[in-house]
């Protein structure tokens, strides 16, 4: 096994979590941890085979060649900055949102991205095989390389630009981000009500496999869909104990009726 194939991880959240054990599974192996949290650290580290904790950036005497920053987008300036790599490093991140330049004053000209389009969160398990694994570098070499580790783990891999990830990670918050905060809205209000969310399971479930067989256009049912506002204004009327709740259910029906009013007036 090469250093080539060697890896560092600085951070150990929730992307860290799934994607270093899985990786150091496949010839790519995780040698090195750090973070912020070094109990954090041991913690992924004894999920892996012979990793170690590092205590400080300075890597410069790492073993590693490839870097992967897996940390909150609002940090990875910051790890930029602070980082010591040894000659010729790979340095890549994990984000969606941030472009490959917030890369480019690190001390290495070979950086890239390595971004899994996933919802990440450590008591979960993730089916990392048809996880998509977007890669992005300016580099050949560092391309190769991504786009062979990611082959290792995925059978799901693309190239991919920052713009059209910036696109990707924005739809994916409207997909899983957003949808999940509806579900929890709608968990509230059946609490609230001394009624049970497991009722609406069945329906959730449904309603996804749906969305995804025949589209999400076509998949959509409800009163805003069907124009009927009367049922609208009762719904608006019953939330109006809960001012913010009751505006967004009147946004997101609006915007559902201006679509399909549209559409059913052509």
């Amino acid at each position: 096994m090469s250093k080539s194939t060697f890896i560092a991880f600085i951070g150990s959240g929730n992307v860290a979590w799934h994607i270093a054990p899985a990786l150091d599974n496949t010839e790519f192996a995780v040698r090195e941890v750090y973070s912020q949290n070094p109990r954090h650290a041991d913690a992924l580290v004894e999920r892996l085979y012979e990793a170690e904790v590092k205590a400080s950036l300075d890597l410069s005497t790492s073993l590693c060649r490839m870097f992967i920053i897996a940390v909150p987008d609002d940090a990875i300036q910051q790890v930029v900055r602070e980082i010591v790599l040894p000659e010729d490093a790979i340095l890549v991140h994990t984000s969606g949102s941030q472009p490959l330049e917030i890369l480019k004053y690190a001390a290495t000209t070979n950086i890239g991205v390595f971004y899994p389009l996933q919802t990440f969160t450590k008591e979960s398990k993730v089916d990392l095989e048809n996880t998509p694994l977007f890669v992005e570098s300016a580099n050949p070499e560092t391309e190769r390389l991504l786009m062979a580790m990611a082959k290792a783990i995925s059978r799901k891999v693309f190239k991919i630009t920052s713009p059209e990830r910036k696109a990707l990670h924005v739809a994916a918050v409207f997909a899983s981000n957003f949808t999940n905060h509806m579900l929890l809205l709608a968990q509230e209000i059946l609490k609230e009500n001394s009624l049970s969310f497991d009722w609406l399971k069945p329906l959730i479930v449904t309603m996804i496999d749906k969305s995804l067989q025949i589209g999400p256009e076509n998949a959509q049912t409800g009163p805003a869909r069907r124009g009927d506002f009367e049922t609208l204004d009762k719904h608006v009327e019953f939330l109006q104990d809960d001012e913010p709740t009751a505006e967004l259910y009147k946004v997101i029906s609006q915007d559902i009726v201006d679509r399909y009013q549209s559409d059913d007036g052509d």
